[in-house]
């Protein structure tokens, strides 16, 4: 049997915000916005090469899940946003408002920089070193 992670459900303030975040400053694409009971909806976006799970924004239903937006993990890195251009999308994403919380720096694995979404979750953009094959 064949399993993989296809989404991962982010919390959120409002449906439109967020798509409009995604979509604008992180340049990733619509996938779905179906309508749903009780005004929910089934909204995906993914990055725009479709490569990855994609993420399922889910409004917050109750002030549980109200608390936990923008801190899903703890304070922790909750996203790993791997980019083939990492300069080219660093500073398109410093040109749309997107708030980093530091200076790219150099890991072993490739630069990599903090970066926050429009509710404070925690992510890294990350230009993977080319593996030499």
């Amino acid at each position: 049997m064949a399993n993989c992670i296809t989404s991962i459900s982010l919390v959120v303030r409002d449906y439109d915000e967020a798509i409009q975040f995604y979509t604008e400053s992180l340049r990733f694409s619509l996938l779905e916005d179906t309508p749903l009971p009780d005004g929910k909806r089934w909204v995906l976006v993914s990055p725009a090469s479709g490569c990855g799970a994609s993420l399922l924004l889910a409004k917050a239903a109750t002030p549980e899940q109200e608390s936990c937006i923008g801190n899903q993990t703890g304070g922790r890195v909750f996203l790993f946003l791997q980019t083939d251009n990492f300069r080219e999308d660093y500073q398109y994403m410093l040109s749309k408002g997107v708030r980093f919380t530091e200076e790219p720096r150099q890991e072993a694995y490739g630069t990599v920089v903090v970066f926050q979404d429009l509710y404070g979750n925690k992510w890294d953009l990350i230009g993977k070193i080319p593996d030499g094959s």
